[in-house]
């Protein structure tokens, strides 16, 4: 569930009014609710209860500091996957001794820093790895904490670009050669087995794959423990969120209600853990996850305003001032985001209409509905690229010039994936906690796009 809804006509974060913050931002703008990310985190932590666990969030997800600050205050671990990860989470006042070391591509310089910060675990992609680790760690007379990734090789039945944990991805290592590598692993001087790990993909929507991936990891898990005295088993994130229907999803009623055999409904927080719960309490290990887009992706919003209305033909565009570099999920993995008005359309329910009982009040709102107009229109914006677009022939409400538009969950690989593309400015960051928001994040200037750039000095 997360926190935006309709009051009055108005999209609301928590008890904010998203148009005031667009109002003293500008747009586009990332808006987030810190008490979505704190729910969805207490959900996790409370259903994960019979396990010894450690919840580490995955700070590729979205890091910004004041997000990370939120997790850390709650006493959450994190999921790194480079040095400029370990330094964000340092400055939010996160824990190193809570950070695991994830990346199949380490370099000198990161491995040397996460040591000399005492990292939980480097999680090791390959027996190259191993080994660089292993001389970095003898160089600086420290001992290296690892796991080594496990690449069950189970199909996690989402998108190509995101699957990590099959035979054909550049992560971890085969099932049948891990037990060999353990092996070799004990016989260097400079690590300290602590764990396993894996982690087969993301924004998985069914709890069959962790399940199966799980199944096959925990013969070995229970060797390895028997055999090297391992203190954790990371069993990686991937648990989807909502994406279509995400505003919906918002209302507890959306949750319980039957959407039918062929619905995408979504797989709740409780009901994965439902499934792994039972195989991994008989591990009697500490149990580690790294969630990332399941606490913040549904927490967040780009808002984005309509400039122009084109049309061409039998074709029609509402380009707005958002592009592919602000967000560029559409045009990499053709993601579908839910995209609402911030002032609510007549022909639009809030979520509160469920509860009406007036006779009047019904009649009314199937009046207005009727009346609205809906139409079929591309949303595209303002990046010189045909792929350059958050939803093409969707049907929305009639949009008009100065529009404010919400594009929903986008809290997660939004803004750490955005550019510079067209020197285009970066945009803001808000952070909402009830009544109060405030910018986390300034508008790029121009100015700032050269920064750091140097006339030649030729060597």
């Amino acid at each position: 569930m997360h926190s935006f809804r309709y009051r009055n006509g108005h999209l609301y974060c928590e008890d904010v009014d998203l148009a005031r913050v667009a109002d003293k931002s500008g747009t586009p703008v990332y808006v987030y609710s810190a008490g979505t990310i704190l729910d969805h985190y207490r959900r996790l932590d409370a259903a994960l209860a019979p396990l010894d666990h450690l919840i580490c969030y995955a700070v590729k997800a979205n890091s910004n500091r004041a997000i990370l600050k939120v997790l850390a205050d709650e006493g959450a671990g994190f999921d790194i996957v480079s040095g400029g990860e370990l330094y964000r989470v340092l400055a939010a006042g996160g824990d190193p001794a809570k950070c695991t070391f994830a990346g199949v591509g380490k370099s000198r310089e990161e491995i040397e820093y996460a040591l000399e910060q005492r990292v939980y675990s480097f999680n090791v992609e390959s027996e190259a790895e191993l080994a660089y680790i292993d001389r970095i760690a003898g160089a600086k007379n420290l001992r290296a904490p690892i796991a080594l990734r496990a690449n069950p090789n189970v199909d996690p039945r989402t998108h190509e670009y995101i699957s990590t944990g099959s035979h054909e991805n550049k992560f971890g290592i085969a099932l049948d050669r891990l037990a060999t590598v353990y092996e070799r692993a004990a016989k260097l001087r400079n690590i300290d087995i602590v764990g396993v790990q894996m982690h087969i993909g993301s924004q998985i929507t069914e709890a069959k794959p962790f399940a199966d991936a799980i199944k096959k990891v925990a013969p070995l898990v229970r060797q390895l423990k028997s055999k090297y005295g391992i203190k954790f088993f990371s069993i990686g994130g991937g648990l989807g969120i909502v994406y279509e229907s995400s505003f919906a999803s918002g209302s507890l009623d959306w949750w319980n209600a039957d959407h039918g055999t062929s619905a995408k409904h979504q797989l709740s927080i409780q009901q994965y853990v439902d499934a792994i719960l039972r195989p991994l309490r008989e591990l009697k290990l500490r149990i580690l996850l790294e969630p990332g887009r399941l606490l913040v992706g549904n927490a967040g919003v780009l808002l984005t305003r309509v400039r122009y209305i084109k049309r061409t033909g039998q074709k029609k565009f509402a380009i707005v001032d958002a592009g592919m570099n602000d967000l560029i999920r559409p045009a990499l993995y053709h993601s579908y985001h839910e995209i609402v008005p911030v002032k609510e359309p007549s022909c639009r329910a809030s979520v509160s209409d469920a509860a009406v009982t007036s006779k009047s009040t019904r009649l009314r709102l199937a009046t207005a509905r009727q009346e609205s107009k809906t139409e079929k229109i591309d949303i595209v914006g303002p990046v010189c690229e045909s792929g350059d677009f958050f939803a093409l022939d969707r049907q929305m409400p009639e949009l008009r010039e100065c529009d404010l538009l919400a594009i929903m969950s986008a809290g997660a690989y939004g803004f750490v994936m955005a550019s510079n593309y067209n020197s285009r400015p970066l945009p803001v960051e808000a952070l909402v906690r009830g009544d109060k928001f405030a910018l986390i994040r300034h508008r790029q200037t121009n100015e700032d796009l050269i920064r750091g750039e140097i006339d030649p000095k030729w060597l």
